[in-house]
């Protein structure tokens, strides 16, 4: 499987629905968009807004549930809309819940990702599916290592080849 596919069945459902550019979410969606080995997850507010568990590794910092806009919590890559076949809370209640949770600064990859806070928005009920499938087995965590494993070595290989086109650039230029 290629390494993006594997990358994005750990971190997406079946049925979640992309967003095109047009496409404004449903006040209160549970919205997700693929990172590195994960998937990020917020709560849609409306009028371009987004609460999120600040907290996300390109960051390398722990970071509170803040509210932004929704291209910051996209940060350039493509949002879904994750569908509940049988929400507990209606949109102005998963909202409602959402902020009510402002400022949090709890966050924990296991226990209180940004995975749990949506689901516990939207259902009642602090889960993370993408850690539950992780830890389900072994294989699933092996499978997720070693496609992070790959992804880091062809950014690695990229990243020596532009310093090398760098250096010949300089050196072209130089003489």
């Amino acid at each position: 499987m290629p390494i993006r596919e594997t990358l994005r069945s750990i971190a997406l459902n079946r049925g979640d629905r992309l967003l095109s550019g047009s496409d404004e979410p449903a006040v209160g969606a549970h919205l997700v968009t693929p990172r590195f080995a994960f998937a990020h997850h917020g709560v849609y507010l409306g009028g371009g807004k987004v609460v999120h568990y600040g907290a996300v590794p390109y960051r390398l910092r722990r970071a509170p549930v803040e509210e932004v806009s929704l291209s910051f919590f996209a940060h350039g890559r493509p949002v879904y809309v994750r569908l509940h076949a049988a929400p507990r809370f209606d949109g102005h209640e998963v909202i409602h819940r959402a902020r009510s949770r402002l400022g949090e600064d709890s966050y924990s990859l296991l226990r209180n990702n940004c995975e749990h806070f949506c689901e516990w928005c939207v259902q009642g009920v602090a889960r993370s599916h993408q850690v539950e499938r992780v830890l389900r087995s072994p294989r699933g965590l092996l499978r997720t290592v070693r496609a992070a494993l790959r992804v880091l070595g062809s950014h690695n290989r990229l990243r020596r080849r532009s310093r090398r086109a760098v250096r010949v650039l300089r050196a072209q230029l130089s003489t």
